[in-house]
């Protein structure tokens, strides 16, 4: 299991604490980014839902960056992407919330 996300964001070490035991490695979009084949399955999986427009790094993009698809947005700037984003694999889950939790601890 894999949990894509930054080291200050508040739902991601939520979301790492609940699945301790269940082996989740993290992976820091900023410091490691990924890749245009690794953001594939994100983006076909979420679509324009992977990007948190509601940051100050969305506002602070100029207006053709802004306009630009997800792709680019998120190679230029790995810290759009909502969070956190986890999978096993086979299964997807964006952000902690209650549907996020039922899918990962039952």
């Amino acid at each position: 299991m894999i949990l894509y996300g930054l080291p200050t964001c508040s739902d991601c070490k939520a979301a790492l604490r609940a699945l301790a035991d269940q082996g989740v490695t993290f992976r820091d979009i900023r410091a490691d980014p990924l890749t245009a084949a690794e953001w594939a399955p994100l983006i076909a999986e979420f679509g324009d839902m992977l990007i948190d427009r509601k940051s100050q790094i969305y506002r602070n993009l100029n207006a053709w960056l802004r306009a630009s698809e997800a792709e680019a947005q998120l190679d230029a700037q790995p810290a759009l992407m909502a969070r956190p984003v986890i999978t096993d694999g086979s299964r997807w889950t964006l952000g902690w919330d209650t549907k996020a939790q039922a899918v990962w601890l039952g």
